[in-house]
């Protein structure tokens, strides 16, 4: 059976062609009754618009391409479901490419969504060369969510305010009473950042000699491995701070490992609030970075730029807030 055209929804509407081109572009310059006798012809007759032959006459694809550095990473999951929530509200919908596969089969990995067509792209995470995004910007809009490393003129960062998401650990852990603070560390410009703000807020109390920072690769593995070195010190702290939840999961293994009850003998906190933290059994305190908000501040981004092409690139900061749960106490007296 032939599949229905916009001239039989025409027709059973008893309206024009241009009209229903109208209706279904969204035009507000359709009377209400109008509009509805084209919709409901559409409905009747099971009418789906020929996106192909819309994107040569609009020379758009309605297409955003999303380029994620490790899609294993849990807090783009909700960082893609605020980014997607707007683009789809305006019509658009997303591709999605894994970066880092991408990388291990040598391929280039912003070439495909230019040979797609794409109307703009959104980098989630860290890319290895920020830099080589300055000539996909002079092509298209490009947004990149959730990295502080320094991107071309012309693309906008949205992220976390990844300083002042590490200062609310800090100052919580120091509140509570604790003193000597071990933090996992990162890498890229957001481990930095958490760094350096756990050392400045330690430094501002007077305890910068109690401040232990090891570093990590950010894994689950990592975490545990780093949390049995802090531990097995014959000063070991009595809270520690992991740059992410996965390393907050490694940490809270290698403390059971070893014999100590968290947050009894050991307190612990991570970043993110993924849904790992969430889970029951974890309830772990952590930072919510604004995953969500920093999805939608980066569709609203990419969509000013559809209507205001070029200008400078700018950072928009989502504000962090600290979830407090049950992994975290006052540290023993003595």
């Amino acid at each position: 059976m032939k599949p229905p055209t916009i001239r039989d929804v025409a027709e059973q509407a008893g309206v024009s062609k241009s009209l229903v081109s109208l209706v279904l572009r969204g035009s507000e310059q359709v009377r209400p009754e109008k509009r509805e006798a084209v919709l409901r012809a559409v409905r009747e007759l099971g009418y789906r618009p020929n996106a192909a032959a819309r994107s040569l006459s609009e020379q758009r694809t309605r297409t955003v391409g999303v380029l994620l550095d490790d899609l294993r990473n849990p807090w783009f999951v909700e960082l893609l479901d605020g980014l997607n929530s707007l683009l789809h509200a305006a019509g658009l919908h997303m591709l999605l490419a894994d970066a880092r596969l991408n990388r291990r089969t040598g391929q280039d990995l912003t070439g495909p969504f230019l040979d797609l067509g794409v109307d703009g792209l959104v980098v989630v995470g860290t890319l290895p060369d920020l830099a080589a995004l300055g000539a996909v910007a002079e092509r298209i809009p490009v947004v990149v969510a959730g990295a502080r490393e320094t991107a071309p003129a012309g693309v906008d960062v949205v992220a976390g305010d990844d300083e002042l998401g590490a200062r609310l650990v800090t100052e919580h852990l120091i509140g509570l009473g604790h003193r000597r603070i071990a933090h996992i560390a990162g890498y890229g410009a957001v481990g930095e950042l958490r760094r350096r703000s756990f050392e400045a807020a330690m430094r501002e109390h007077g305890l910068a000699d109690r401040a232990l920072v090891e570093p990590s690769d950010m894994t689950e593995e990592g975490g545990y491995r780093t949390t049995v070195r802090l531990l097995s010190r014959p000063d070991r702290p009595t809270a520690v701070f992991a740059v992410n939840d996965i390393a907050s999961v490694g940490a809270l293994s290698a403390a059971e490992e070893l014999g100590l009850r968290v947050p009894h003998d050991v307190s612990v906190v991570g970043y993110d609030n993924t849904s790992i933290s969430r889970l029951r059994h974890v309830w772990l305190t952590t930072v919510d970075g604004a995953g969500h908000e920093v999805g939608r501040r980066a569709a609203r981004c990419l969509l000013d730029r559809f209507e205001r092409p070029g200008g400078a690139g700018r950072l928009h900061l989502a504000a962090p807030a600290l979830e407090i749960r049950g992994t975290t106490a006052a540290p023993l007296t003595g």
